[in-house]
């Protein structure tokens, strides 16, 4: 049987679970529109996720303290705004407010509903991810992603893929490395996974940066699982 010894999967959730893209552009469009931004929202999206790894890589180096992602976010499009002609200074905090929780509202990729309630008959479910508490909480009620629990990168104190992120979800959930699995969409997510001891699942999502994506479309090592969804992923495991 395919992990043998694993008693949980943990997942990565933005672009595995949820539809970042799409989401942040849907709640972009109208916001642009309002302010004359001549832009694509799908762009706006991209150019706001560009900003997430140099945010957090400030938190890994020591930089600064350990910030919660939806600080993060918030700063981030602060920063953001001017590249499309907004002026931040002249919006009001709440509108700014408002468009961040935009992460907060992803929709599932198709399968991954009904793809969790299968493995959760068998595994301890529950996000792996950068993202804050809350964000995750929001986000699991409006999506219906059947958690057996919420945790989120307050738990563990630290980003991915630094090997705190691992290896503290581990001992939080009463668990050896080897006894959880990463699933994810992401290769180097999944290298920093397996360096930590977890077992790995790739599921790769080949829209997830939309047309003409060109990173993670195949498995880069020989991952302890390969499957097209989740729903593959439970056959695969007998589910």
């Amino acid at each position: 049987m395919p992990l043998d010894g694993v008693r949980a999967l943990v997942f990565d959730v933005f672009g595995t679970v949820v539809d970042w893209r799409s989401g942040v552009a849907r709640d972009a469009a109208p916001f642009l529109a309002r302010h004359g931004a001549a832009a694509d929202p799908a762009a706006f999206a991209d150019a706001w996720r560009r900003r997430y790894q140099p945010a957090m890589e400030a938190v890994r180096r020591g930089d600064r303290p350990f910030t919660r992602l939806d600080v993060l976010h918030r700063e981030n499009l602060e920063a953001l705004l001017p590249e499309f002609g907004i002026d931040p200074a002249r919006m009001e905090p709440a509108e700014l407010d408002a468009l961040n929780l935009a992460w907060h509202r992803l929709d599932p990729w198709p399968d991954a509903v009904a793809g969790l309630g299968r493995l959760r008959a068998r595994y301890v479910i529950a996000p792996l991810s950068n993202g804050n508490i809350v964000l995750m909480i929001d986000m699991a009620k409006r999506a219906g992603l059947p958690w057996d629990a919420i945790l989120g990168a307050e738990v563990v104190r630290a980003y991915k893929p630094m090997p705190e992120a691992y290896l503290r979800t581990a001992e939080v959930l009463a668990m050896r490395p080897e006894e959880v699995c990463l699933v994810a969409a992401h290769n180097d997510d999944l290298a920093a996974a397996r360096r930590c001891g977890l077992r790995t699942a790739f599921v790769p999502r080949l829209t997830e940066h939309g047309p003409g994506q060109a990173k993670d479309l195949a498995p880069a090592q020989d991952w302890d699982l390969v499957a097209e969804d989740f729903g593959a992923l439970a056959t695969r495991l007998g589910l």
